[in-house]
């Protein structure tokens, strides 16, 4: 997609970064009458480490941004199949007062082109291939920064207010003092596409049983998502919680996990149709501080996503809608201090239930804990069906279930556990 314009030297609100939360920052920026402008690195399309599945609570927020009809034509899928130890269930997504019962399987690089797209009829400011180099700070205050385009030279760009979105390795939300709790537990993933007869299934797969090429268990899981066009996007993700986590060939993992299902897939494990791409995945909330006097942190540059399933999508829409209201807020009323609710928000949000998934990873980041659960697990379907309630983050506000029992205990039981 092309530039939206010229570069300018200033605006309402800066954002770095053009990915999910960067780009749904600025829509609803924009739509609030502000002059935003966004700088993203790479130029659209571009591809990502992700598994490409959108759930229901993403799902919802793009209906909020008025795209559904953009995603008419994406691979819709119903539920989740959940196998490991010989056997499988395959679980429709509960239902849920807020959220609908399916999802999509798109590539990152058509969904994020889309959104900023998007962001742009709205009327933000999108500049790709340009590289926000460091803040501009002034008497303590961030005011802007500084970006070098793909041939110019560098050039001032100020702003009231800005917010980093410049995903999992954040540099500029490093250079501003953000830390992610080292002893917190993250994720490393890899994913390639393979060709498929079996592209157009109703489920998306995760397997919980991931065994290295020496057939040893690993804690991790692993995904094949049917991505409607021929191909599947499957990968494999590894939790930090285990013992020997960095001794681990995550490469090599996803080979044997490809090798293992080849057959059932009908596919080639010799043959993805691109190198396999991988990434490191902060989670639960790591990232410290989330704001600023005239800053934000969002999605997974503030370590926002969940530690049940590696789900990060959602939550980078969801922080990104929440730190648009705020700004707006801020400006509207030219009150800054306005900004520093934002993270009593995310707080109230996500910080309890991202305390029982750090915990839960934990647990299962012992290989023996992770076949005990996944064997009980297939074995009972209501209890299945509660875990993908919990797991997916849909607890209903307005009724409870066994589900919502279950997290009730272990969030009582979370209270008194250290907050790692």
């Amino acid at each position: 997609m092309p530039d939206s314009g010229l570069p300018g030297t200033s605006a309402e609100v800066l954002i770095v970064g053009g990915g999910p939360a960067g780009a749904a920052a600025a829509f609803w920026l924009a739509t609030h009458g502000h002059a935003v402008t966004i700088i993203e690195k790479r130029t659209f399309p571009r591809e990502k480490t992700c598994g490409d599945a959108l759930t229901p609570r993403a799902v919802r927020q793009l209906d909020d941004m008025g795209l559904s009809s953009a995603f008419a034509a994406s691979h819709r899928y119903e539920g989740v199949r959940v196998t490991g130890l010989e056997r499988e269930l395959t679980m429709q997504w509960p239902e849920h007062s807020e959220y609908g019962r399916h999802g999509y399987v798109i590539r990152r690089a058509e969904l994020d082109t889309i959104v900023a797209e998007h962001a742009v009829a709205a009327g933000a400011t999108l500049l790709q291939g340009h590289e926000a180099v460091r803040p501009l700070v002034s008497r303590g205050f961030v005011r802007g920064a500084v970006v070098q385009g793909p041939t110019g030279a560098p050039f001032e760009l100020m702003a009231k207010y800005v917010v980093v979105a410049d995903g999992a390795n954040s540099r500029f939300g490093r250079s501003l003092g953000t830390i992610r709790s080292q002893d917190w537990p993250y994720a490393t993933a890899i994913r390639a596409y393979w060709t498929t007869p079996r592209h157009a299934e109703p489920w998306i797969e995760s397997a919980l049983d991931l065994r290295d090429r020496n057939d040893r268990a690993v804690p991790g899981y692993g995904w094949v998502f049917p991505a409607g066009d021929g191909t599947a996007n499957i990968g494999v993700g590894l939790l930090s919680t285990f013992r020997d986590f960095k001794t681990v060939n995550t490469a090599h993992l996803l080979e044997a996990y490809v090798a293992r299902i080849a057959e059932r897939w009908q596919l080639d494990p010799s043959t993805p149709l691109r190198r396999p791409v991988s990434g490191r995945i902060p989670m639960g909330g790591s990232v410290a501080p989330t704001a600023g006097p005239t800053y934000l942190v969002v999605g997974d540059a503030a370590g926002v996503v969940n530690p049940f399933n590696g789900d990060g999508i959602d939550y980078a829409y969801e922080t990104a809608r929440l730190a648009a209201d705020v700004l707006h807020d801020a400006l509207a009323t030219n009150d800054a201090s306005s900004l520093q609710r934002y993270s009593k928000q995310l707080d109230d949000r996500y910080g309890q239930y991202f305390k029982v998934a750090r915990l839960f990873a934990r647990i299962v980041g012992r290989p023996v804990m992770m076949r005990e659960m996944t064997r009980i697990g297939l074995h009972n379907r209501t209890l299945m069906e509660w875990a993908l309630r919990i797991m997916s983050n849909e607890l209903r506000p307005d009724e409870t279930g066994l589900a919502e029992l279950a997290y009730g205990a272990m969030s009582t039981v979370a209270k008194f556990a250290p907050n790692a």
